[in-house]
């Protein structure tokens, strides 16, 4: 018996086109998978991410964001310690202030004038000390314009990431990043 091309008769069995598209649509599906997987991954749990961009809109970096916090620390330009600024997410995607974190009670008492004393910051926390924001003056963002400059060495600090050095990812003169929430 010969069995001409596309008849139909060779084409079931192993190595036929039934069994080439079976393995086609299984490696689509794995790939599909895996794509699925690497983009929850780069975006959180929810696919909210931190980007920072420059005013021009070129990407300087994109962090995923496991739950609602992160933070961004820099060297104090007056009093030349770490401090740093953090945020909760709100659902709409803005993001909120909600404690300053200070190396110097200093920074905190005098430079952010906190109305509240400060307080030694819990155990493992980065900074020494910490203090809640002036609740008469709420921070709110859709976004956030900072200078990554290399005197304020601005670093971003997400939940299970490395610290993202924001200054030195930076190539050219502008300093000015522009920090936000994206799904």
């Amino acid at each position: 018996m010969v069995v001409l091309p596309g008849s139909g008769a060779a084409a079931a069995g192993p190595g036929g086109a039934t069994a080439r598209r079976r393995t086609v649509r299984w490696f689509a599906a794995v790939v599909l998978v895996v794509v699925a997987a690497t983009t929850a991954a780069l975006a959180g749990d929810d696919g909210r991410a931190v980007v920072v961009r420059t005013p021009d809109g070129e990407v300087v970096a994109r962090v995923p964001l496991t739950g609602d916090r992160f933070a961004v620390s820099y060297r104090n330009s007056v009093y030349t310690t770490l401090a740093e600024e953090r945020y909760r997410v709100l659902p709409d995607g803005r993001f909120e202030l909600v404690e300053l974190a200070a190396d110097q009670v200093a920074v905190l008492e005098e430079y952010y004038a906190v109305p509240g004393a400060p307080r030694p910051a819990p155990p493992g926390d980065r900074r020494h000390h910490v203090a809640e924001p002036d609740p008469a003056r709420p921070a709110v963002f859709d976004v956030l314009n900072i200078a990554a400059t290399d005197l304020g060495e601005r670093t971003l600090h997400t939940p299970g990431t490395d610290p993202v050095p924001i200054w030195r990812l930076l190539t050219r003169e502008d300093p000015t990043v522009l920090l936000e929430i994206e799904r």
